[in-house]
């Protein structure tokens, strides 16, 4: 108890030490409702493209007149674009406003559907996904500013279904592109996207109100945005190229490498900047570094699924273990899924008010675990299918509802979009790293079939074993994040009190 009031002590004098660098929204003075509505759907949108083109990977090659191994660029520049800027619209959301920097998020999404939605050839194609991939940092930008916006009692629940928008939006992408790829012509997909992202900002500049922002911001950390990039750049394109280029060629030894050196570098950097991108201080409170750490193993038990699921839905019959479904019939057994991580968020978030956000990623991370387990007896059939992607994504919705609620306990108020930012981040890494090994295990354990070579159905059961073993791990992680509920609750629940008063 002792230690619980010396936190909240704490976080009260933070607030009040930076009140001269701050401007506060009263929560009450906008519509809680609009703004949860609005944020969540533009989470959504965002999230959307990282699965929009996985039912059309297979016909990239003739659509664009390429080779299927430079096809798969289409998906890998969204990932690695992603992934750099994510971290940078959180540290300027911090800087200047969540509200501009979501706006401004929006411009890329819109007019990198454009191109998507007019090309013809594999160039444009990349140009537009990796703007796509500009607008990913819309969600962590929307969680954060639910913090300055929304009224205390509201904040866990908003904040469990904007986190969780992440996999709502990868679920649907997929029932929606099979579907109009099936019925219309492939391009409508990114016509599609370009006007949900254009109605997405509109709503955001009429109902979002403005956000806090730093009186004083500093100056932008360009040397740590281009640091930061270039080492996530070799390592994410090491991860995804592993196993295309070989894991001990040259090239991709030699990107592991200088990710290890540029990323050194940059932590040196970040460590002697006194307005860095990332602040490593923060992010190396236990709190926020296990929380980041089991973030990148549920990351990659939530991704293993979506990426072995599929694939044993559509494989022939005559395979022995195939579903033979169409591709959208494979895409109406995934939708579920997103819709339950919609319903089950608001329950994560009253088990954390309950029991606070580490009990929730702990019992999300066992959900996770127990229906991989259950896939083994259940992988026979479409419906049985069905339950082990259920189960999994209550777990996700669960352990992705906690995650910034966990992070944002313990950081100074003004640097929630960073924190935030870097934990998609995490999240992200964790996506990559389960695509590499996924799709390693699936090349080794393969069967001809004619002039085909497919993964045979030890392959799937070792996958989904391996999707069990990292929610286990990320489960055991979670238990060692030291944190108090009390105190996590005063931090997130009682800011906003606090902040009004100032």
């Amino acid at each position: 108890m002792q230690s619980a009031c010396i936190i909240h002590i704490d976080c009260i004098v933070q607030i009040r030490s930076r009140s001269r660098e701050i401007r506060v929204v009263e929560p009450d003075s906008a519509r809680p409702g609009g703004i949860l509505a609005v944020l969540a759907t533009a989470g959504i949108v965002a999230s959307l493209t990282q699965t929009l083109v996985v039912p059309l990977l297979g016909q990239l090659p003739q659509l664009l007149g390429t080779t299927a191994s430079n096809a798969t660029w289409v998906v890998t520049v969204t990932l690695l674009v992603g992934a750099v800027t994510t971290p940078v619209a959180g540290r300027l959301g911090d800087m200047y406003g969540k509200r501009r920097i979501l706006l401004a998020s929006t411009v890329p999404l819109v007019v990198g559907s454009a191109v998507c939605a007019t090309a013809t050839s594999l160039a444009p194609m990349i140009i537009g996904r990796g703007l796509q991939g500009m607008g990913v940092g819309i969600v962590p930008l929307g969680i954060s500013a639910l913090r300055d916006l929304l009224p205390p009692e509201r904040l866990g629940a908003a904040i469990a279904l904007i986190s969780s928008s992440l996999g709502i939006g990868a679920a649907l992408g997929l029932p929606v592109s099979a579907a109009v790829i099936q019925y219309s012509n492939w391009h409508v997909l990114f016509w599609g996207t370009a006007v949900l992202a254009a109605v997405v900002g509109a709503l955001i500049f009429v109902l979002i109100p403005d956000t806090p922002s730093a009186a004083a911001p500093g100056r932008f950390d360009a040397l740590g945005a281009i640091g930061l990039g270039t080492g996530l750049v070799c390592l994410l394109l090491a991860v995804s190229k592993g196993a295309a280029w070989g894991w001990t060629s040259g090239s991709i030894l030699g990107l592991f490498a200088a990710a290890v050196v540029v990323l050194a570098i940059w932590g040196w950097w970040e460590l002697r900047n006194s307005d860095p991108l990332v602040d490593l201080r923060v992010t190396a409170r236990p709190q926020v570094l296990l929380t980041n750490a089991a973030s990148i193993v549920i990351a990659m038990a939530m991704y293993a699924q979506a990426l072995l699921v599929p694939q044993l839905l559509q494989l022939p019959e005559a395979t022995g273990y195939g579903l033979g479904q169409s591709m959208m019939a494979m895409g109406l057994w995934m939708a579920p899924s997103g819709l339950t991580m919609m319903v089950i968020s608001p329950l994560g978030a009253k088990l954390s008010a309950a029991r606070g956000p580490k009990v929730t990623l702990v019992t999300g991370g066992l959900i996770i675990a127990l229906g991989y387990g259950i896939s083994m007896a259940l992988m026979g059939s479409p419906w049985g299918l069905l339950v082990v992607t259920l189960v999994i994504s209550t777990g996700v919705g669960f352990a992705y509802g906690a995650m910034p609620a966990l992070i944002m306990g313990a950081v100074p108020v003004s640097e929630t979009a960073a924190a935030n930012s870097f934990n998609t981040l995490m999240r992200s890494v964790g996506t990559s790293v389960a695509a590499a090994m996924i799709g390693a295990v699936l090349a080794q354990m393969t069967v001809t079939m004619g002039t085909h070579a497919i993964p045979t159905e030890n392959g799937f059961r070792v996958g989904l074993l391996i999707g069990c073993g990292v929610a286990l791990l990320g489960a055991a992680v979670a238990l060692t994040i030291p944190v108090r509920r009390a105190a996590v609750a005063d931090r997130i629940v009682d800011e906003p009190k606090v902040a009004s008063r100032v």
